[in-house]
Order: C-alpha cells, then sequence, then structure tokens
C-alpha cells in the first residue's frame, strides 16, 4: 500500500493578522500533484484540519472543496482524524455518506476501534482526545486514567485485539509523541498546553505499528523514529519554522516499510530578518532580499531607530512584516517586564497552580489539579483553541 503523509493543515490560520489561504490552497495544490504523480492508494491527514473549533465559512468551504477535489474528482481514498484545533463534535456529520466515498474521517475513540480494511493493511484512525474522554468511553474512575499515557494502552490493546496476521497495521493519530529521535528536539506546534492530551504521550505505546502517520507538530524533523513519522504542516506558521523546509511524506508498505520525505515551495516563504534598523533600510541590503510583497518578514532590529515609525519604512521597502521585534541590552525595568512576559506566557493550568500557590503557600492537590484539568478540556471544547 502507497500513501501520501500529510498533517496539521490549519485551514482558516492566519499569521499575525495576514490571511494564509492563498498559501494553503498554494501547498494543497502540490500535495494534489505529488498524489497524482506518485500514484498513491489514499490520502493521509493526522488532523488540525481547521485552526479553529468554530472555523469561518471561507475555511470551511476551502476544506470542503479540498476533499472534493482529491476524494471525487481523483478518486484518492481519505484517511483524516480530528485535532486538538479541531471540534470533533462539528466534524461528526456525513458519516456514512463518507464511507461510500471512501472518506474516513475518524472523531471519537469508537471510531478508532474500527480499522479500515484493504486488501493488505488494516488502517486504525485515532484522534485526538483528553482523558475524561477514555474514561467515558471505558467507564473508567478519574483516579485510573489521569492523563493520555494511562488511556493510551486500553485504546491500543483494543486495537491489537483486532489485528490481522497477514496484513500490514498503520495508525494515524494527532498526539505530541516522544521517543529517542526527538528528546531533545526543539518542537513546534500551535499550543505549549499541558492539559490532558497535549503533555507528552510515550513512543513505545505504538511499536505494534508497521508505520504510525503523526501529526500535531510542524516539523517533519520532530518524528520520534523511522517508523513514528510527523510530515510537519504544509505552511510556515510562525517564525520558528522559518529556517524548515515544508512538505509530505510518501509511505510505502509493501513488505519492508520505506518513507521519503518530498519539499513543498511556499507561495510567500517567510524570512527573519536580523541587524540595524539602517541596515534594513539599506539599499545595500534590502536588494538582496526578496521583492516587496512576495514573501512574508520577520524583522530583529539590534538598535531602536531614531525614526518616529520605523514599522511603516520597513513595510515600504519590504511589504508584508509579520513581527517586529528589537533585540537590545535589557535593562532593570526591561528584566522586570521579561519576568511578567514570562509569567504570562504560561499555560493555563500552569498560571492557575501558580496563582494558588502564590496565595495559599500550598501547592495545588491532586484533586485540585484534576478539577482543573476537567473545567480546562470543558472551556476548550465549548471555545475552540487559541
Amino acid at each position: 500500500m502507497k500513501l501520501l503523509h500529510t498533517a496539521d493543515w490549519h485551514i482558516g490560520k492566519q499569521l499575525n493578522g495576514f490571511d494564509l489561504l492563498e498559501e494553503q490552497w498554494h501547498a494543497f495544490t502540490q500535495i494534489r500533484e505529488i498524489a497524482k504523480m506518485e500514484k498513491v492508494d489514499g490520502i493521509i491527514i493526522a488532523g488540525d484540519l481547521f485552526d479553529r473549533a468554530i472555523p469561518s465559512v471561507s475555511a470551511v468551504k476551502a476544506l470542503n472543496e479540498m476533499f472534493y477535489l482529491l476524494n471525487m474528482e481523483d478518486g484518492f481514498p481519505i484517511y483524516a482524524v480530528s485535532g486538538n484545533h479541531d471540534s470533533a463534535q462539528r466534524l461528526q456529520f456525513g458519516g456514512e455518506w463518507f464511507e461510500r466515498q471512501h472518506l474516513h474521517l475518524a472523531t471519537t475513540i469508537a471510531d478508532a476501534l474500527k480499522p479500515i480494511e484493504t486488501d493488505t493493511t488494516q488502517v486504525f484512525l485515532l484522534p485526538f482526545f483528553d482523558p475524561i474522554d477514555a474514561r467515558i468511553y471505558f467507564e473508567k474512575e478519574p483516579d485510573e486514567i489521569r492523563t493520555i499515557n494511562d488511556a493510551m494502552p486500553l485504546v491500543i490493546n483494543e486495537m491489537t485485539t483486532q489485528f490481522h496476521p497477514e496484513k500490514h497495521q498503520l495508525l494515524v493519530t494527532h498526539f505530541h509523541v516522544q521517543g529517542e529521535g526527538n528528546e531533545a528536539y526543539e518542537l513546534t506546534s500551535e499550543t505549549t498546553s499541558t492539559v490532558g492530551g497535549l503533555s507528552a504521550v510515550a513512543a513505545s505505546h505504538f511499536q505494534l505499528f508497521d508505520y504510525v502517520a503523526l501529526g500535531h507538530l510542524h516539523l517533519y524533523q520532530a518524528s520520534p523514529n523511522h517508523k513514528m513519522r510527523y510530515s510537519g504542516s504544509p505552511v510556515k506558521f510562525n517564525t520558528k519554522e522559518a529556517k524548515n523546509q515544508k512538505g509530505v511524506y510518501i509511505v510505502e508498505l509493501d513488505g519492508e516499510l520505506t518513507t521519503r520525505f518530498i519539499p513543498i515551495q511556499p507561495k510567500k516563504d517567510l524570512i527573519v530578518l536580523k541587524g540595524t534598523y539602517e541596515e534594513l533600510c539599506s539599499s545595500e541590503f534590502y536588494t538582496q532580499q526578496p521583492a516587496k510583497g512576495s514573501a512574508f518578514f520577520s524583522i530583529k532590529l539590534t538598535n531602536r531607530p531614531l525614526d518616529q515609525n520605523p514599522r511603516q519604512r520597513l513595510s515600504e521597502i519590504y511589504g508584508d512584516i509579520v513581527e517586529l521585534h528589537y533585540l537590545l541590552e535589557k535593562t532593570s525595568g526591561d528584566m522586570e517586564i521579561q519576568h511578567m512576559r514570562k509569567r504570562t506566557a504560561l499555560n493555563e493550568e500552569e498560571m492557575i497552580a501558580t496563582f494558588y500557590k502564590e496565595m495559599t503557600g500550598q501547592p495545588l492537590s491532586d484533586r485540585q489539579q484534576e478539577w482543573t484539568e476537567e473545567m480546562l478540556i470543558s472551556l476548550r471544547k465549548e471555545g475552540g483553541q487559541s
């Protein structure tokens, strides 16, 4: 079986106010051409189809059209799961109709335990889920399943009982999976939260599968090992991804596992520039950069310019500036501001725990941590991801 593995489309995503839909369509067109050229047997999309739980009308329209082109016009089976940015409930529509068209979209644990059977392969689709979802499904007490690592053995055990000895087993899922290959890697994803399912999942849970197609981390280099891979996102979504190549994996499961990474070229690249204001405004420098309007720029200034509106001047030269930062020597006042920013950069769970300890002098108890986690999970499901 030959498959194209992609993930983290985040349709509807903006980059600091700049709409990325044109870039996403440009990447999609390349994905479609690669699938045709490679004559794949199906397309894997490992979660985060949308950027928000309640996507915009334009985002819904775009994804619908993309699915139509791949599935109805080109005839590719699609194997997709919901991610932490998607609303599993809102994606639970058209199930029977989708199945008849070989568009397989899993949004629940129950979906994950029904493998899609092909002549040579069993495909298991495991969407992102929270510990509370596993407690409800498996009818367990809170102290029995507190984390995803507690829940995962139950899920995998249910899957392995259905393994066909003469077929390959492939898993599609959307979690931060940690193994030997990415323990020390600087990871980038769309959230730093460790609430519930967003904490790292041990790669050892998935060792019985012939291939694990992962989504959630946006860099393909963050893969845990050779048979558990992140495809990465097809578009650069933040400056940490600026220097990283985007693309897809072609996965073949005929006998031995083989994987090939095929690059995708951006419509408008994301470029980081660093220097003094005077250097960046010099024609000697900016004429060496992509033409105005042909790229997104993140600019880091090493001095504070006298110009009262440096961003306007830089925009006149470079066009789309998504970020403007100052890299200056820190004063005591700057250090205090930095300390405050670090505190505001904490995820929700950490902020609540820190506040509680500052107010009471005591850390949260296990039960209080559990209540906090359940409350935040509930809020996230109601309001979507930030």
